[in-house]
């Protein structure tokens, strides 16, 4: 039986997969499970609830929000938020749970549940299988009258939220002009107003909040619109943000894109200037650049690397007190300042050090070059077979000793969506492309 947390939570398409039944019954499992970790006497649990402008978020907030209560719990409602306002607030409020409806980056009719434990931390495996068993199990008794949970509206934690990040600016933005990408999605409202704050002239594109054109040829995963206004406005960068907007990429004001990847390597060189890169090491996922770890090395930084998924790149930085870590899709981890990815936190990051140094995105990003790579997802295939087909460790064989150490390949199921992820990099483009169309050829053939 498929398990049924993702890497990022329960995620499916709203009303189909992801039913209020199951959120209803989600929550009122998770509080069951709340119930059994905290100690004895502790009163009443406390749940912080946020959502994206999808609009199934607002029956899935409805089903979450009730299955909450009846089960004994206390909610407060942050409204339409960026995924980290949720963790900030969870941490900051002392609540014991924090719950997000987004489907991140993912299409419109998508929705998802991610879960926070106190702290703001992402839950472990081990208890989402806990809730997992707990919800087969099927209904609990549930309190009545007085030990029934309450609910309320809570916009102070948002502003606070704010003020939290202006005050985490490693230097005023002030003659900065920034345009930046909302995606239509969580932070539509925030990120302009938080980059206005720490001081820049902000142009917000794809900022209306119109959560039925979430992603939609915009955000994180679709930045041509956001290179096209910054030349237009001969803005000094762009930031983009996905649906939940714990994702940042960024466009020079060449036009040019800068990943995860660059932002992680100018971020790391930032903090060890400042004595604040623990252990002078950054952890990254399997999916980072080889580039990325040709500039680390060549600076002197260590890197580890994590299966894909924040959460991984999370532990490990936990586990071993590190403060730097994240994806090559935006999601970037300043541990010193959240205990989970933070698009906002990371833009203000990048911009800081820009007015910080006075240097242009451009020439801050050239502290790494990156190795041409080629990406090719391959749909309708048997994702589950991957690591046991021999035919396809073969494949994968045969195409890493033909790049040899100038080249690299991963091939790897998708976490969050029905696919498999065909990864290439290589010294030329070319030569990345027709090793990664065999690689997935030979995927389509073997997991049909």
């Amino acid at each position: 039986m498929a398990r049924l947390f993702g890497t990022d939570g329960v995620r499916g398409v709203a009303n189909a997969d992801l039913t209020a039944e199951l959120a209803l019954a989600l929550s009122v499992a998770a509080v069951g499970v709340l119930a059994e970790h905290r100690s004895p006497g502790a009163g009443r649990p406390t749940v912080v609830v946020g959502r994206d402008t999808r609009p199934s978020g607002e029956f899935l907030e409805a089903a979450v929000v009730a299955g909450l209560a009846s089960a004994g719990a206390d909610v407060l409602r942050v409204g339409i938020v960026p995924t980290p306002v949720v963790a900030h607030a969870v941490a900051a409020c002392g609540a014991d749970l924090g719950v997000m409806l987004s489907a991140s980056h993912n299409p419109m009719p998508d929705n998802g549940i991610k879960l926070f434990a106190a702290g703001g931390q992402k839950l472990p495996d081990e208890v989402e299988d806990e809730i997992a068993a707990r919800l087969a199990v099927g209904r609990p008794d549930r309190p009545t009258g007085a030990a029934i949970g309450r609910v309320r509206d809570d916009a102070a934690l948002v502003d606070d939220y704010a003020k939290f990040l202006v005050a985490a600016v490693p230097a005023a933005l002030t003659g900065l002009r920034i345009v930046v990408d909302c995606a239509q999605g969580a932070a539509s409202t925030l990120a302009p107003r938080v980059l206005r704050l720490a001081g820049a002239d902000v142009v917000a594109l794809h900022a209306d909040g119109d959560g039925i054109r979430i992603n939609d040829g915009c955000g994180a995963t679709h930045l041509e619109s956001l290179q096209a206004a910054v030349m237009e406005h001969g803005a000094d960068a762009g930031i983009a943000h996905d649906g939940d907007a714990d994702r940042c990429l960024a466009v020079d004001a060449n036009g040019e894109i800068v990943d995860g990847d660059q932002i992680l390597a100018l971020s790391a060189l930032a903090l060890r200037e400042r004595g604040e890169l623990a252990q002078d090491t950054v952890v990254v996922t399997v999916m980072s650049n080889l580039g990325f770890h040709h500039a680390m090395r060549d600076a002197g930084i260590n890197v580890i690397a994590t299966p894909v998924g924040d959460r991984y790149v999370l532990e490990v930085m936990r586990e071993r007190g590190l403060s730097l870590g994240g994806e090559q899709s935006g999601h970037v981890v300043f541990l010193r300042h959240a205990t989970t990815g933070d698009g906002l936190l990371t833009a203000l990051q990048v911009l800081g050090r820009m007015t910080e140094t006075d240097r242009p995105l451009a020439e801050l990003a050239k502290v790494m070059t990156k190795l041409p790579q080629v990406l090719v997802n391959v749909r309708g295939v048997d994702r589950s077979k991957v690591a046991t087909s021999p035919d396809l460790a073969a494949a994968v064989a045969a195409a890493q000793a033909e790049l040899g150490d100038e080249g690299r390949v991963l091939l790897r199921p998708s976490g969050t969506e029905p696919l498999v992820r065909v990864m290439v990099e290589a010294p030329t483009n070319a030569q990345a492309n027709v090793v990664a169309a065999s690689l997935a050829a030979a995927v389509e053939s073997v997991l049909r």
